[in-house]
């Protein structure tokens, strides 16, 4: 199991009516790769800069990840100088990615529906299937491993009245949080942002 696995089942289980946005989630899953990436070694932060270790990523060669979302992550790094920020790699890996985990976890049979006992015909929410993946992120998640509940409070996947407020540890796992919170903050603005002028471009339309 990863980080990011675990948070995509967490976002699963405790998101309101199983809802799951996709944008901030997706920074959040992107932000988790990069914390598995650095607790493997695979990386080391320069401040703010994603350095790969030039060991582990030779050409051809292949990270030592059985999860193959990681793995990709590992390969989509930049390996040669100007190396890539974390903001950046947030926004370029971030894409859709919160689409590729659901499709993975899909793809294992680990998503089912649940049928509504009203109206069983109709399939009900998307819920996580019993498993061993599943009791692990469950006990990461029980346990309140500060930077699941951290990443999983970024990405949206909670009720604000629940999020309970996260210290976690500082140093290189402290600038990807950060940077994920960032993020995660830009792009509610710039979702706000647009709502507001399409507002006032529908009222141009609606005036006498």
């Amino acid at each position: 199991m990863t980080t990011a696995r675990d948070l995509m089942i967490t976002a699963i289980d405790e998101s309101p009516n199983g809802s799951v946005g996709q944008g901030e989630l997706s920074l959040a899953l992107a932000g988790a790769e990069l914390v598995d990436l650095l607790a493997a070694g695979t990386v080391t932060l320069d401040d703010d800069v994603i350095v790969p270790d030039p060991d582990i990523l030779t050409p051809g060669g292949t990270p030592p990840f059985d999860e193959p979302l990681l793995t990709q992550a590992a390969m989509a790094l930049r390996r040669h100088k100007p190396y890539e920020s974390v903001e950046d790699w947030l926004w370029r890996r971030g894409r859709d990615l919160a689409a590729a985990y659901a499709a993975a976890l899909a793809a294992e049979d680990q998503l089912t529906r649940q049928h509504r006992r009203r109206r069983p015909a109709r399939a009900g929410k998307v819920v996580v299937a019993d498993s061993a993946d599943h009791r692990s992120a469950q006990d990461r998640w029980t346990a309140q491993e500060p930077v699941l509940v951290a990443l999983a409070t970024m990405a949206g996947t909670l009720d604000k009245d629940r999020a309970t407020p996260v210290d976690p540890a500082g140093g290189p796992v402290g600038t990807i949080l950060a940077a994920v919170d960032d993020a995660a903050t830009e792009l509610e603005a710039v979702r706000r942002r647009r709502a507001i002028e399409q507002a006032g471009y529908d009222n141009i339309w609606r005036a006498p």
